[in-house]
């Protein structure tokens, strides 16, 4: 398995809000410009603008903003870190949260939607139950 799919799905799947995957898979469906690459956070995460309100953000800032409906460019800030944290923690590792952010951060973005569209699905298909409708009837019966 890659690095990044261990990291992702050993180290920030557990994390992350299911309200923030399912917010996540349908941006990434719909090509959402509110995930960027390459920062954080939009407005960047610097002292002057930590109030502002996010504009945009990474995958996990995502999760955060949209699953626990964080505002600000500082309290994404801040959840996006102690994600990061818990991640190398929980791995073992320190900063292998790397291997995840590199490989979300350089990958070309059509690829990177469509591998963690698989993945976010994959996630939220463990979290989620399916009930097939005949099993509801022989349980209401």
């Amino acid at each position: 398995m890659e690095s990044w799919r261990k990291v992702w799905r050993e180290g920030l799947v557990p994390q992350l809000p299911t309200t923030g995957l399912l917010a996540l898979l349908e941006a990434l469906a719909k090509d959402d410009p509110r995930i960027i690459q390459g920062a954080t956070t939009s407005p960047p995460p610097i002292s002057s603008v930590v109030d502002w309100p996010v504009e945009g953000t990474c995958v996990i800032g995502f999760c955060g903003w949209q699953g626990e409906k964080l505002e600000t460019v500082g309290e994404v800030e801040q959840f996006f870190a102690q994600v990061c944290r818990d991640v190398d923690q929980w791995l073992g590792e320190p900063a292998a949260c790397r291997y995840f952010l590199n490989w979300f951060d350089q990958t070309p973005r059509d690829e990177m939607r469509k591998c963690l569209l698989e993945e976010v699905r994959r996630a939220l298909s463990e979290r989620i139950p399916v009930q097939s409708p005949r099993k509801d009837r022989i349980q209401a019966a």
